[in-house]
């Protein structure tokens, strides 16, 4: 029989509710911009696609089976670990697709005259497939035998029951915190991200070496060209470093719950390192709202052109239809 949702659990699946109410309308604006604006079709807006993908899927379907683990269902060991694998998914596919476009971005200030030749569309498709592969193989990690399961049955013997095996459906329970910190976190979020601060710190100093080489030889061209892409790269730039400031506390959590078992930590902290985890991906629109102009143009036509204008239209339809009556 089910257990009663308290009201700490009714506020956690609210505010999770919240989260993919923003998340997945946001990012499926963000894809239907790239659609629809010619302006918006190169190698890096492909990458923020493929980005977006993966936030529309956390909002539709990571937010949704954490809300089912959270409630602690009684389950099958692999059942639940397949409610449990889609995050890692995701995240990875997330920094990747945040990988991709940080050299995606170095490679436009570093052979601006070149770029388009090494980075056609076709090799930009390829990447994003390779990126979905990797993320696959690594969030399904855990149910080719890197879980709890061997654990889970051990104990079960040494307390002598010998009835069917059904757990309570918990991340921690199916999911092993070996491979969580030394797989995951310390091989596939750690090194991506500092691979990513040093492609940016680079990003800006090929910059702003042109713009100052640029700038003594008063030339207005090139000048343009990698002002433009500064500013491009600061967004994106941002976008990194608030998936950094989102996800990192959680996997510094699970550090602790490694390395220090008996360190006792607060449940409220684990609900808020959840939450940031959850709520990066509502960021990213916002943050391309407001600092990309070509993402603002393109909200502002999808806006004008499918919502705003409709409204207008149907009142007006409406008030000449009582006017003829």
């Amino acid at each position: 029989m089910a257990h009663p949702i308290s009201a700490f659990q009714a506020a956690y699946i609210s505010i999770e509710v919240l989260i993919a109410l923003v998340s997945v309308p946001g990012n499926i604006l963000v894809i239907w911009a790239v659609k629809m604006n010619q302006a918006l079709r190169d190698a890096t807006f492909c990458f923020i696609v493929s980005l977006a993908v993966a936030d529309v899927a956390v909002g539709a379907l990571v937010i949704p089976l954490a809300i089912i683990i959270n409630i602690g269902p009684q389950t099958e060991f692999y059942t639940c670990l397949m409610v449990a694998c889609p995050v890692l998914i995701l995240t990875e596919s997330s920094i990747l697709a945040l990988l991709a476009i940080a050299v995606d971005r170095y490679l436009r200030v570093k052979i601006p005259v070149r770029y388009k030749s090494v980075v056609t569309p076709r090799r930009a498709a390829v990447a994003i497939a390779c990126c979905w592969i990797v993320s696959f193989l690594v969030g399904l990690t855990p149910m080719f035998g890197w879980n709890n399961l061997n654990k889970m049955q051990r104990t079960q013997e040494l307390n002598g029951s010998h009835t069917e095996f059904i757990i309570t459906c918990q991340f921690e329970t199916v999911i092993s915190m070996e491979y969580m910190v030394y797989f995951n976190f310390f091989v596939w979020v750690l090194p991506p991200l500092l691979l990513m601060l040093l492609i940016y710190l680079e990003v800006f100093n090929l910059i702003r070496k042109q713009l100052n080489k640029k700038v003594s030889s008063s030339s207005n061209d090139p000048q343009k060209y990698y002002g433009k892409e500064l500013k491009i790269a600061k967004s994106l730039a941002l976008v990194l470093f608030l998936f950094a400031l989102s996800w990192l506390p959680l996997h510094v959590l699970n550090c602790i719950t490694l390395f220090c078992p008996s360190c006792q930590t607060p449940h409220i902290l684990t609900y808020i390192a959840i939450f940031l985890t959850h709520g990066n991906s509502a960021m990213n629109p916002i943050v391309y709202a407001f600092r990309i102009k070509k993402f603002r143009t393109a909200f502002l036509q999808i806006w004008n052109q499918y919502f705003c204008c409709k409204t207008n239209k149907n009142a007006t339809s409406t008030t000449t239809a009582e006017t003829g009556n």
